[in-house]
């Protein structure tokens, strides 16, 4: 049996060589449990202890295609591990014995893959105990990154999307209205509606007991990691907040000021917002995140922030849909946004029927099952899911005008 030192594999791993494509264990998911096992860049796939925990690695191979599939791992010495690697329907098993902190390979044999489009590589074990094996890469002989796209990289979280609203030139944007309905709900999950250049807001799930409508405003300056860093006249202050609301520092993506209120919004139903902006003698804003509380049937403040070096009206309208945490990247994440409406400073209603797409570094060339469209007069972001087709950045979409402004009726100022 063929034995590879651990040092050599790091070498090879994100790399093609004489058709054969090396994936590494790190860019696999586990399931049911997304946390079953412990996946790191350096140590690959660690501590997988459950029978039941199935491996998961996704990729688009762009033409029919035999592949000869074998896994690298380590196992104990003197230890046996059988496995069973499923691809596009087939089924095959292979039995490895450990070699200690050697690298061991399972082999499959050969696979059929008989239509281009994404496939999953799906890997039990056929153990009922472990140590079931630390693994390494999914080794495909007969494919390279020409025929086929796999994410290489550490990261595992689906591409962040963002939709983009054009403003009519020279308008001042007192205040931004958007909705959003969540269509699918992982844990890591953030739709945000209303977002601009100091801000964003709109609903997240945290885990699969706390959903949070968030409300956020960033300082001025350019730390991006720590407040404690940020000095006093940079700083946005909080001046009020609703019922419930936390609020609190946040940093590393910029840094400033965040609040929350802990709701459970419900998948499907329509969530409504709206972000005012005050300027005050050109020197700062006081930015206000109001949010329809689906129950009461009535407005709430989030929370009110005075954001300094500012004094300018809403700008670079946006929304977006962002996987936060990487172990489930590989669900699907999709939301509506729509009726989206500005109030200018003359208290004027403008409707904003066009929005562009865009994503992050992500999406450019590792992850690209991300989408943006029209769905029944709203336009939607989707990304994750490994599914086929995607949406080119820059992209303009239009959807239908309503031609009826919403009614936000505020509640009075906090005192």
């Amino acid at each position: 049996m063929k034995t590879l030192h651990f040092g050599l594999i790091l070498l090879i791993t994100c790399s093609t060589v004489r058709g054969q494509l090396q994936v590494p264990a790190f860019t696999a998911y586990t399931e049911p449990n997304a946390n079953a096992s412990r996946i790191s860049p350096t140590s690959g796939i660690t501590g997988w202890k459950d029978p039941e925990c199935r491996i998961v690695w996704f990729g688009e191979i762009k033409s029919p295609a035999t592949t000869k599939a074998s896994i690298l791992l380590r196992l104990p010495a003197g230890a046996t591990s059988k496995l069973k690697l499923t691809v596009a329907g087939e089924s095959q098993e292979a039995e490895v014995k450990g070699e200690g902190t050697n690298l061991v390979a399972a082999h499959f044999g050969n696979f059929e893959i008989k239509q281009p489009g994404y496939q999953r590589f799906t890997l039990e074990t056929l153990n009922t105990k472990p140590p079931f094996g630390d693994l390494s890469a999914l080794v495909l002989d007969g494919l390279t990154t020409n025929n086929a796209l796999f994410n290489l990289k550490p990261r595992r979280n689906a591409a962040s999307v963002h939709l983009s609203y054009p403003v009519p030139r020279g308008t001042n944007v007192a205040a931004f209205y958007c909705e959003v309905t969540g269509v699918e709900d992982p844990v890591a999950t953030y739709y945000m509606a209303c977002g601009w250049h100091r801000g964003y807001f709109g609903i997240q799930v945290n885990s699969k007991t706390e959903r949070r409508i968030i409300f956020s405003v960033w300082d001025s300056g350019s730390e991006a990691v720590s407040r404690s860093n940020v000095a006093d006249n940079n700083r946005v202050t909080l001046l009020a907040k609703g019922d419930g609301v936390s609020a609190s520092d946040f940093g590393n993506e910029g840094t400033g000021g965040h609040s929350h209120l802990i709701y459970p919004w419900k998948t499907g139903e329509k969530q409504k917002f709206f972000v005012t902006a005050q300027p005050t003698n050109s020197t700062f804003t006081i930015y206000s995140g109001y949010w329809f509380h689906p129950e009461k049937k009535q407005w709430m403040l989030i929370s009110s922030w005075r954001a300094p070096k500012d004094g300018s009206w809403l700008r670079s309208l946006y929304s977006f849909s962002e996987n936060f945490g990487g172990s489930n990247g590989h669900l699907p994440r999709k939301a509506l946004y729509g009726n989206q409406w500005i109030r200018t400073d003359g208290e004027q209603w403008l409707e904003l029927t066009s929005a562009s797409f865009s994503h992050d570094a992500t999406g450019k060339s590792d992850r690209l099952d991300r989408f943006m469209g029209v769905e029944n007069g709203e336009f939607f972001l989707h990304h994750g899911g490994f599914v086929p087709g995607s949406t080119s950045s820059g992209q303009k979409f239009t959807r239908k005008a309503t031609g009826h402004p919403p009614i936000v009726d505020l509640p009075p100022p906090a005192q």
